[in-house]
């Protein structure tokens, strides 16, 4: 018995922040970012906005489309790296605000990987029988973690969430093949050591402290791209396909440099690669699940068609899926 997604749904906070504002807040230009990251505008929270009601309202969306209430769920998997609180997990939190009652909810932090991984913890699970549907969830909002002085960083991050409804079936569509890779040695090229949505830390205490996002943006990209080339080959392999067979790579949307080149080493053109890092920034766990949302409801995904989503984030992890459509 597989699992197969049979619903997704996106949602994001209201404020969208564009390359033009930005100038307002540091020295950059539209050019600048545009030229280094491919992105051009982003949504961002605002003091007194919850990423729980942002959340929220993607799962709901999700499990309308699926025809399913909360309550017909078996288990909740949210990717996030940005609890509201230091605990409960964001999961319990979506769990109370869906009416999900007390079915298993829990969060997987794999920073940009999240739901990827999340993804594929679900899958695993259903595989061996222990659920049947679940909500799974991409979430993040990074901007509450940024220094907004340092434009290597400010400038490429958005909020935001994305859900899938995954239901078990049988029959040959629904998820391939998972892969998920981490190296823990490479941790400091992407990393928080302090954080928390609810309780930010405002710019003068992060400028005099390792509380923001640090990021080594050089090496970051070099193992980025490596790494997400050799696990969109081996899952492929493991799933028994050829890479030229996948109609659509939906990638973590970190920057338009990373998917380019990520997609140049697998020899594929770009009509084969979903981006929408333009208008959303990199949303981390999010940005995957938004993008498969956007490229359904653009019918760039049709019945049967292979899909393969990758990724990569801080810690470091990676992984991907194939999944037939």
């Amino acid at each position: 018995m597989g699992s197969r997604i049979v619903a997704t749904g996106r949602a994001t906070p209201r404020t969208a922040v564009t390359n033009h504002d930005l100038t307002r807040l540091m020295a950059t230009s539209d050019d600048w970012i545009r030229s280094r990251t491919g992105i051009g505008q982003r949504y961002v929270m605002r003091t007194g906005e919850s990423l729980l009601d942002v959340a929220a309202e993607a799962s709901r969306i999700a499990l309308e489309r699926a025809g399913l209430s909360a309550g017909a769920l078996d288990a909740i998997v949210v990717g996030t790296v940005s609890s509201e609180y230091g605990f409960p997990s964001f999961a319990c939190l979506l769990q109370e605000r869906l009416g999900a009652d007390t079915i298993p909810a829990f969060d997987v932090a794999a920073a940009c990987s999240g739901f990827v991984y999340a993804l594929s913890v679900a899958d695993f699970s259903m595989r061996a029988g222990e659920f049947s549907r679940v909500l799974v969830v991409g979430t993040d909002a990074l901007s509450t973690m940024v220094d907004w002085n340092d434009r290597r960083t400010a400038v490429l991050f958005g909020d935001g969430a994305g859900a899938a409804v995954m239901v078990s079936e049988p029959g040959p569509r629904g998820v391939l093949s998972s892969l998920l890779r981490s190296s823990g040695r490479h941790w400091d090229l992407l990393s928080v050591r302090a954080t928390g949505v609810r309780a930010p830390i405002d710019s003068e205490v992060r400028r005099s402290s390792d509380d923001a996002i640090k990021m080594k943006g050089p090496e970051l990209f070099k193992i980025a791209v490596k790494s997400m080339e050799e696990v969109s080959r081996e899952v492929a392999r493991r799933a028994g396909v050829k890479l030229e067979d996948v109609h659509l790579i939906v990638p973590h949307q970190a920057n338009l440099r990373i998917i380019n080149a990520v997609a140049e080493r697998l020899g594929l053109p770009p009509e084969k690669v979903f981006t929408n890092v333009d208008r959303y920034g990199n949303t981390s766990a999010a940005s995957v699940p938004i993008a498969l949302d956007e490229a359904l409801e653009a019918n760039r995904i049709r019945d049967n068609d292979l899909v393969m989503l990758n990724a990569c984030g801080g810690g470091l992890t990676w992984g991907a899926n194939i999944l037939r459509w």
